[in-house]
């Protein structure tokens, strides 16, 4: 299994277009701080891949993995579909993007594809230009759900299979008024598993909870990315970007009890932080948080990290 992080910031990026706060002061002077929005691309086969959340900057993502460039032919893309973890801006914005696409395959979940259609009118709006292909994406039982859905090849030549863990019901803000269930469905990790070796890999850059479903896919993961986005639970309120918490926002911090970094240690998997915002101190590589991380062997995914499991 080949994994390409083609991103690690939460919304707005780093730096923010408006916004001076250390995090993004500190990307404008030093370039090696700036990330790009939280995205990753999956390789299905030899020269198809799949990727995770579309955010306002796939095509610069795009022009930067040379595994994801189009050619030989002159319209010939190994870009083979898109695959959504949530319904939130950041990672949606980018579907518009592609519109130069003949035809776009999208896995999602109902919840997130209703919200793109009816909240968004993303299929009204792309229609005159291209076609989204909308595929259901697989998902684990929660409390409000059906039977078990078992996991799908990513594409039909791909030995990567494909299934999603349902996480929150965190709707994003222009479908808080939407008709529709408020299960777990409408924010899930994905799991990606390697037939031919066995290994496993979960993405989950949105965690408003951990589930116990969650916690069990996380455990026999061999490679597990997580939402990094706050360091502690006062950060937004500390920083002055909300007056809400971490968890408030729909995001578990990393620090503090009952934070991400504790039910991370004890696992046997490499163990990394993405969608990092522009508070977080993190975003400087200096940052002392560093060690407190490594001293649990937990890692923060930088931009254009090739993971190969």
């Amino acid at each position: 299994m080949l994994l390409q992080v083609l991103g690690t910031a939460a919304g707005g990026g780093v730096p923010q277009w408006n916004c001076a706060c250390p995090g993004c002061t500190g990307a404008r002077a030093h370039p090696r701080w700036r990330r790009r929005h939280a995205s990753l691309a999956v390789r299905a086969s030899d020269s198809r891949w799949y990727v995770v959340n579309a955010t306002p900057d796939i095509g610069d993502q795009i022009e930067d993995t040379p595994s994801l460039r189009p050619g030989p032919g002159a319209r010939r893309t190994p870009l083979a579909g898109l695959v959504l973890t949530d319904a939130e801006l950041d990672h949606t914005l980018g579907i518009a993007r592609l519109r130069e696409a003949r035809g776009l395959e999208v896995l999602a979940t109902g919840a997130v594809r209703e919200a793109l259609l009816t909240g968004l009118h993303l299929g009204a709006v792309l229609g005159p230009y291209t076609s989204l292909n909308w595929r259901e994406l697989p998902h684990e039982p929660h409390e409000s759900s059906g039977p078990h859905e078992l996991p799908e090849p990513l594409a039909a030549d791909s030995a990567i299979e494909i299934s999603a863990v349902p996480v929150s019901a965190k709707r994003p803000r222009y479908a808080a008024d939407m008709t529709g269930p408020d299960d777990r469905t409408w924010v899930v990790a994905l799991r990606l598993t390697d037939r031919a070796t066995g290994a496993t890999a979960i993405y989950a850059p949105a965690l408003a909870s951990w589930p116990d479903a969650l916690q069990k896919a996380v455990t026999d993961a061999d490679c597990v990315i997580v939402d990094g986005t706050f360091w502690d639970d006062e950060e937004p309120r500390r920083t002055g970007v909300s007056e809400r918490t971490a968890t408030g926002m729909g995001h578990l911090p990393i620090d503090g009890p009952g934070g991400t970094a504790e039910r991370l240690a004890p696992l046997a998997a490499r163990c990394l932080y993405t969608h990092l915002n522009n508070t977080n101190p993190l975003v400087d590589p200096g940052a002392s948080q560093y060690e407190l991380l490594a001293e649990r062997g937990i890692e923060v995914a930088a931009d254009g990290m090739v993971i190969e499991l």
